[in-house]
């Protein structure tokens, strides 16, 4: 009998300690490691699709960004400049959903490498953008997590197989540019918000 109860407390010990919250990246510190790892996969995708399409290393692609944003008032604060990250990421998801929309079209649906790294930085994206919501959503203010571009118009306005080569690298770089802009911007958010450096 005793033997019983005495495991009855190990269990509601045991219990107790499942139930303690266990100290732990804060929401913010996750959005952090999260972009960070986007802009490491990001940086790899490039990486794969320079490896695949070799005649890379002979172009630069021309233009400037392709996601711009505008904002309203000057020197936004932090919650402002999460804000308009989270649209820019929207932006980025568009651009991605398009590159693997005009691919799949021009070449159908392989598994490689660089193809399973796309598909890992298309939801990881999306998971940023969940990320981004929850942090930035106010009761004025409601963002979507939907890919934000309408893939209608022709890569760079030409059309072509090297048209497009050269249209996915843009974007590729694009997406880095962005990852690496989410993890400055929610790292400075995150010190605002839990007053250290540490993640």
């Amino acid at each position: 009998m005793a033997e019983q109860e005495e495991q009855q407390q190990q269990q509601q010990q045991q219990i107790t300690v499942l139930d303690t919250p266990v100290p732990g990246p804060t929401q913010t510190g996750r959005a952090v490691a999260l972009a960070r790892l986007l802009h490491h996969e990001c940086t790899r995708l490039l990486q794969l699709y320079k490896e695949k399409e070799t005649f890379l290393s002979d172009h630069t692609p021309d233009g400037g960004r392709i996601v711009s944003l505008s904002h309203d008032t000057d020197g936004p604060s932090t919650e402002q400049q999460v804000q308009l990250l989270h649209s820019a990421l929207r932006q980025c998801l568009g651009l991605l959903h398009c590159v693997i929309l005009k691919e799949e079209e021009e070449w159908g649906e392989l598994e490689g490498d660089y193809e399973t790294m796309r598909k890992n930085v298309r939801l990881r994206l999306e998971h940023l953008l969940l990320s981004t919501k929850v942090l930035a959503e106010t009761e004025d203010t409601t963002l979507e997590v939907t890919p934000d571009h309408q893939c209608t118009e022709e890569p760079d306005g030409a059309g072509g197989v090297f048209s497009l080569k050269m249209w996915t690298y843009r974007v590729l770089l694009e997406l880095i540019h962005w990852a690496d802009h989410a993890a400055q911007t929610l790292h400075v958010l995150h010190k605002e918000r839990e007053g250290t450096e540490e993640i």
